[in-house]
């Protein structure tokens, strides 16, 4: 972007997404930038890496980081990693927006209130109030927990519906610092094509084998090459036992084949060019629990 054509006043600054697993984080994010480049699935633990959408306005910049969600049900190496990469994102953001689900505030969601900085402003974003039946239980609701922090501001949303992220985005506004904006008009997200095409495998992993699969599967993009127009990817999924590897293939290759049709379609949507997709599973046992294997499949 020309710094010329900015106004004095740009604001432009780092905001962190955080909340427990499965509160509509990833979501948020994608209907706040206006396109999909955070995976989301009802099953817990989909976001795994430090994901950044970028919304340019013309007095403004968004820059939202979509983290994991804090994981507490496992210790392996993978969910410290994650739990890692939560805290690392809130230290070196501008402003934190701490996701909740209306009417639902259990220990896994103190546990992430606990982790929120005091000198930092923070916003109490309650997300799915569509699905409240009785409005009138909202407020009370979020006294509630807003008795429990200091938050900057409190806005009831729905991310799925765009519910009152007018207003979300108004009360981010006021406490970006003034900066000049980092990434160009046009950037939507600083991760690569390679690392977004891993992401949506391992979406449309989530969304058909379901809770079938356990969370220790992972995408691995081992080729990825652009002929012109023409983007060719070769994909091979990460599981730890031969069962889980039956399992994604399905019934003559059935389910690995519907895996594969739909990712190509959102790679085509995204990227905005046809893709050659092919994949293969792989087992790797025990790849979950070895941090120096994490960090080669690309977990920071």
């Amino acid at each position: 972007m020309n710094t010329e054509t900015t106004s004095a006043n740009f604001r432009c600054g780092y905001i962190a997404i955080v909340g427990r697993p499965n509160v509509g984080k990833s979501t948020l994010m994608n209907t706040l930038i206006g396109a999909k480049v955070s995976i989301t699935s009802r099953k817990a633990q989909t976001t795994r890496h430090r994901i950044t959408g970028i919304q340019t306005h013309d007095d403004a910049q968004f820059i939202y980081v979509d983290t994991p969600g804090f994981q507490t049900r496992h210790s392996n190496a993978l969910n410290k990693t994650l739990n890692k990469t939560v805290t690392n994102t809130l230290i070196s953001s501008d402003l934190i927006l701490y996701v909740i689900e209306a009417g639902t505030f259990g220990p896994a969601d103190q546990q992430v209130m606990d982790l929120l900085p005091t000198e930092m402003p923070v916003i109490l974003v309650i997300n799915k109030s569509d699905r409240v039946k009785d409005k009138a239980v909202l407020l009370p609701f979020a006294q509630q927990v807003a008795a429990k922090f200091n938050f900057a501001a409190i806005v009831p949303v729905s991310a799925k519906l765009r519910f009152q992220l007018d207003g979300l985005e108004k009360e981010i506004k006021r406490f970006l610092p003034e900066n000049q904006p980092i990434f160009g008009p046009d950037d939507i997200t600083d991760r690569s094509e390679k690392f977004l095409a891993s992401e949506i495998v391992r979406e449309k992993l989530f969304r058909f084998v379901g809770d079938e699969l356990p969370y220790t599967s992972t995408v691995l993009i081992e080729q990825f090459e652009q002929e012109g127009d023409l983007r060719r990817v070769f994909a091979a999924i990460l599981v730890e036992r031969d069962t889980h590897k039956s399992m994604i293939i399905g019934n003559k290759g059935a389910r690995l084949k519907e895996v594969s049709t739909q990712a190509r379609l959102d790679m085509e949507k995204l990227f905005g060019g046809p893709v050659y997709l092919e994949i293969w599973v792989k087992v790797k046992s025990g790849w979950a629990d070895n941090e120096a294997g994490l960090r080669a499949y690309g977990y920071e």
